[in-house]
């Protein structure tokens, strides 16, 4: 296998130093606000950010499992980003693959590995149709997958509530075995196959979140490395995203790439949709707000550079930083939690402009040293051709 060059590795190690000066920033702005609206428990409200993720197994199971899904929804805007495209549009992708999964193992009574296969089903399609108007008519995808979120929500709630087994209640679909009734009876006896298995992971982490969900994500995330960096397939839709018509010009169909890295991209968002409501925990309501966890997916592809073995650790750390959000009540009002963490997560936006800030102090450092290497060199000019060449060879 070939070794990574050095410049690989400066734009690694950038990346990394980007990401960790963004995080620093959104951590210091929240804690100004703790500041500004309880100064006595500030200290307080700082402490359980950084260490409720943490403080028992039971809040580290919660963190895995609330990272899966923004992994997966990472992933999605991450993919379109390596291929050129800005794949806005993973909440709705999420929300239909969702609605794929529900219908699936409650309509169907489906196991749960085949509801994962028609939630990236119903990602995919809809993440599909942005591609095609791209490809084809040259629609700018921000604007059809902004306007398909907002299709999707409607059109999924309006499903819902016309299919009598989907709904649990008068609020909204569920499958969640414990407490909700479908047709009289439980869930779990109703398709007990329906829920991700927990694989022993809830006693040993003594969590009613955990199971394998996370696992799978992380699996995910390294096939698309693997796709993205060790195959033709994926080197043709990075290309066309680095310049279309060059692409075009080396005989690579840029409208196929195109369309197929927006399908991809929607099918992952949507397998991220289904990973959380096949859970056992989770309850999809008919609300009229588009679903955060998808737009949440922005910011993790963000700190992420955009690499599919990033997205783990920033959906990881996305996660533990709502987990630590949520354990500051009742200090704080939870609308107060809710914009500390939402500074904290859209503040690695700048992440983008802090790399270009420290490449360019790479740069003008290896110049530096450059310069200093050449004026460390003896002069040979004044000596006879084979002395200077020996001089020279000796130096290197």
């Amino acid at each position: 296998m070939k070794a990574p060059s050095r410049r690989t590795n400066r734009q690694g190690l950038i990346n990394i130093l980007a990401s960790l000066l963004s995080i620093l920033g959104g951590l210091l702005f929240g804690f100004l606000l703790l500041i500004l609206f309880n100064p006595g428990n500030a200290m307080y409200g700082l402490n359980k950010i950084l260490t409720t993720g943490i403080a028992n197994l039971d809040k580290l199971g919660k963190v895995m499992y609330q990272s899966a899904p923004i992994l997966l929804t990472g992933l999605s805007v991450a993919f379109a980003f390596k291929t050129g495209l800005f794949n806005i549009g993973a909440t709705g992708q999420y929300t239909l693959g969702a609605f794929f999964a529900l219908v699936g193992v409650i309509q169907w009574r489906l196991p749960w590995w085949a509801a994962l296969i028609l939630a990236m089903v119903g990602g995919a399609l809809l993440g599909s149709i942005p591609g095609i108007c791209k490809a084809l008519f040259n629609v700018n995808e921000v604007i059809t997958s902004i306007m398909f979120n907002w299709i999707s929500l409607f059109a999924v709630n309006l499903c819902i509530n016309n299919m009598p087994l989907m709904l649990a209640n008068a609020w909204g679909a569920t499958n969640k075995e414990r407490t909700v009734s479908l047709i009289g009876a439980p869930f779990m006896e109703y398709n007990p196959n329906a829920i991700i298995p927990r694989a022993g992971l809830d006693k040993l982490m003594n969590s009613q979140y955990m199971n394998i969900a996370v696992f799978i994500a992380i699996g995910i995330a390294l096939v698309i490395w693997v796709v993205m960096n060790r195959t033709t397939f994926g080197y043709e839709l990075k290309a066309c995203g680095y310049n279309r018509h060059a692409s075009d010009y080396a005989g690579i169909n840029a409208k196929r790439s195109i369309i197929l890295s927006m399908t991809i991209a929607g099918a992952l968002a949507g397998i991220g949709g289904g990973l959380y409501f096949l859970s056992g925990t989770a309850q999809y309501t008919l609300v009229k707000a588009l679903l955060a966890t998808g737009f949440n997916g922005i910011p993790v592809a963000l700190l992420a550079g955009s690499n599919p073995i990033g997205t783990i650790f920033s959906a990881l750390f996305i996660s533990y930083i709502q987990v630590g959000g949520d354990a500051l009540q009742p200090e704080y009002a939870k609308e107060i939690i809710d914009i500390i963490i939402a500074a904290i997560i859209y503040l690695s936006a700048f992440a983008l402009l802090l790399r270009g800030w420290i490449g360019k102090l790479f740069i003008r450092k290896q110049k530096e040293n450059s310069n200093r290497e050449l004026a460390d060199l003896p002069d040979t000019s004044a000596l006879p051709q084979d002395a200077a060449s020996e001089q020279e060879e000796a130096a290197q």
